[in-house]
């Protein structure tokens, strides 16, 4: 079985330690974490600054559709714009990725051959992860055998909240193993843990695990990404690099729909986790609605107007 970072490797030796470990976490003062991620997300930007920002935030997003409507000819048509979200404008980066579910991925992955755009699929009985382990690993294969570079799982948010902190543990493990060279994300679902102590406690069980990526939400429950949610979790991969020399991604994703919005989210990736985050290999914004305002701010940037919601796909 694969074994956690050897600076930890003491707290996840039994489930007592693993839960003596997570219970010994600092608390969170959520006022201070709201006001902080409140003050930083006040700060303004110069325009080249801006320009910079949009095609950052454009080159980390990670493109989705994960509706029960899917159809090969939307995931080819998201995969088009993936690689070329403004067909007038050649400059325009690349997303990160395409996320679909596991059954679209060898149609996304044929559609993106060679483009550098990476695959990404959710697993593990999303979003709901109400499966049995079998069924997950199963999920997992299915993926990675189809093409996906990248899988986002979802834990098992009933374990968690009941405490049993190893079965959460040993499931990334189990999933971790069978990504192979797929890197894997872990989605919380940060609105169903209800406390910032919970949100902190499922990073560092996330990270314990061999996370390459935590997450912060499906995009199917009612709450979603924040900047203070987003803010922990910066928090926590900055200290696990600090004390293990590992660096670990973050997604936050849901509710992310303006170019004000992700300028927010990467003034808090730069002031919180550092300059090193501020990379697609290291942080993702999982949204769709999100590109198309992007665009159309940097078309205002480049030709001094806007040009309109018509002016861009709607996905």
């Amino acid at each position: 079985m694969p074994t956690t970072a050897p600076a930890f490797s003491d707290a996840t030796a039994s489930d007592s330690a693993l839960r003596r470990f997570l219970f010994g976490l600092p608390g969170v003062d959520a006022v201070g974490l709201e006001a902080r991620a409140a003050s930083l997300g006040t700060r303004s930007i110069k325009t080249t600054a801006k320009a910079y920002a949009i095609d950052l935030a454009i080159s980390m997003i990670d493109l989705t559709t994960l509706e029960g409507a899917d159809t090969p000819g939307k995931v080819r048509a998201l995969a088009a714009k993936a690689v070329h979200p403004d067909p007038t404008d050649r400059t325009t980066p690349r997303t990160a990725a395409v996320c679909v579910y596991p059954d679209m991925a060898a149609t996304a992955a044929a559609a993106l051959a060679g483009s550098g755009v990476k695959v990404a699929s959710v697993a593990t009985a999303f979003p709901a992860g109400r499966a049995t382990l079998d069924i997950k690993l199963a999920d997992v294969r299915d993926a990675v055998a189809a093409g996906a570079d990248e899988i986002d799982m979802v834990i098992d948010r009933g374990a968690f909240l009941s405490g049993r902190f190893m079965k959460v543990y040993e499931e990334i493990l189990a999933v971790k193993a069978e990504c192979g060279t797929a890197r894997l994300k872990v989605i919380f679902e940060t609105g169903e843990l209800s406390t910032y102590d919970n949100i902190r406690r499922a990073s560092w069980l996330g990270m314990l695990a061999g996370a390459d990526f935590i997450k912060t939400s499906t995009g199917k429950v009612a709450t979603n990404a924040t900047p203070a949610n987003t803010l922990l979790m910066l928090e926590a991969v900055r200290d696990f690099r600090a004390q293990t020399g590992v660096q670990i991604g973050v997604k936050p994703a849901g509710g992310i729909r303006t170019t004000k919005d992700a300028v927010k989210f990467l003034v808090l990736v730069n002031e919180t986790a550092g300059e090193d985050w501020l990379d697609n290999h290291w942080f993702r914004f999982g949204a769709s609605s999100l590109l198309n305002d992007l665009l159309m701010q940097r078309q205002k940037l480049s030709t001094g107007r806007y040009s309109g919601p018509d002016y861009v796909t709607v996905d």
